[in-house]
């Protein structure tokens, strides 16, 4: 049993109101948020702590992520042992818990054994919620085979390093999603537009035929779940919304029309922008393939456009990163690249109350709520004058629960 903690004087913003509500009063015991009140929680037994000129937020959420991906060449990634990619995987996630993510998804690579690891304590990090791997079709944005590759695609998909597998046809679509669901996924992926990190799709490639994502839908909404999918351009979003995709991953090249689309289909987007600046600067350097840097600029120049798109036509918008090796630790930058077109509670609400909508955990999760885990950020400051605050590598977090035990406490008196 966890210690009760009461945080007194606090201003608590998760996005609900545009401003915050301040001098609230939130007691946390066994994981869970008790109460939370306008007027003074008296109890004897917890432990108080004055937040008086600081945040309490939900812990951050980022509904983006590769937590296996420790190579920026996912090619090499998808041949390490599994073990060593699982150590990449215990550092990444260790990394994103230490900058305020107490819960992230994985949208291709992670299976339910880390998510065991997770729970049963052998490694720290944020709640993660998976696919399992993301589902490719031959020649598609997870097949890193090359031109004169011809190998098997299972000698690659069965490893822990590889984001995806290789389906083609309705019924080994529907194999394979239904596989992933046994294997524990709670939603799925697929990979449905060329992508920047793989050989030999280019971006406006289109990933799978109608009937199968139509199969893949119906496999996902038959175990209760959703589809998401990797999509960039124009065509291939409104194909995929169509039938009956709900989560839009990128959109960097998005018109008006499909965005409205995606408002009138209630499909959510998740757009992923430091991953292009992090690339365009470090990719090279860090390993990444030349054919795909010379994709980076196809999505990278349209990426602030494509927000305000989407925000015009009143699209909901969760956080995203898609992030791959060193450049992990970038991860709380696309908090001030979106704040370049964004007002700044529509930013904190992309990772709060739109992502834990997404991942189907509201009222859980993104939320300073009675009843909600207990997972938690103490902010140095007002992150709505200033989304900085949120970067740094967690320096301006005086403290970080999560499931109501602190991570990072510097509030100790």
């Amino acid at each position: 049993m966890s210690q009760s903690i009461i945080f007194e004087n606090a201003r608590v913003l998760d996005g609900r109101s545009p401003n915050g509500e301040h001098d609230r009063h939130v007691r946390v015991e066994n994981g869970r948020i008790c109460e939370v009140s306008d007027r003074p929680i008296c109890s004897a037994s917890a432990r108080t702590i004055d937040l008086k000129g600081r945040t309490l937020m939900p812990g951050l959420i980022d509904c983006h992520v590769h937590v296996v991906a420790g190579l920026v060449n996912l090619g090499l990634n998808a041949l390490l042992p599994d073990a060593v990619a699982a150590f990449h995987a215990a550092r990444i996630m260790k990394g994103m818990l230490a900058r305020g993510f107490t819960t992230v998804r994985d949208v291709g690579g992670a299976t339910h054994a880390l998510v065991d690891a997770l729970e049963q304590g052998l490694v720290e990090g944020p709640r993660l919620v998976i696919c399992g791997k993301a589902l490719a079709q031959t020649g598609g944005h997870a097949d890193f085979r090359g031109r004169y590759d011809n190998r098997d695609p299972d000698y690659q998909t069965r490893r822990l390093g590889s984001l995806g597998r290789i389906c083609d046809g309705v019924e080994a679509c529907r194999h394979a999603a239904r596989d992933e669901i046994r294997q524990g996924a709670t939603f799925i992926k697929i990979m449905a537009n060329g992508g920047v990190a793989s050989p030999t799709d280019p971006i406006a490639f289109l990933g799978f035929s109608n009937d199968e994502i139509a199969a893949i839908v119906e496999e996902a909404r038959a175990a209760q779940t959703y589809v998401s999918a990797h999509l960039y351009t124009d065509e291939a979003i409104a194909r995929a919304v169509k039938l009956g995709v709900r989560s839009v991953e990128h959109a960097n090249l998005i018109e008006p029309a499909t965005a409205s689309l995606m408002k009138e289909r209630d499909a959510i987007a998740c757009p992923t922008l430091v991953t292009y600046e992090a690339l365009k600067n470090e990719g090279e350097s860090l390993g990444l393939p030349a054919t795909s840097v010379a994709k980076i600029d196809d999505v990278r120049l349209r990426g602030l456009e494509s927000l305000q798109i989407m925000r015009d036509a009143g699209v909901t918008m969760a956080y995203g990163t898609d992030l791959l090796g060193e450049m992990h630790r970038h991860q709380s930058e696309e908090f001030v690249i979106r704040g370049r077109v964004l007002p700044a509670i529509e930013v904190i609400r992309s990772a709060t109350v739109h992502a834990a909508e997404l991942i189907g955990m509201p009222g859980q999760i993104g939320v300073v709520e009675t009843g909600a885990h207990a997972d938690l950020i103490v902010v140095d400051g007002d992150p709505l004058a200033d989304l900085s605050l949120l970067t740094h590598q967690g320096q301006h977090l005086s403290a970080i629960m999560k499931a109501g035990a602190f991570v990072k406490d510097a509030m100790a008196q």
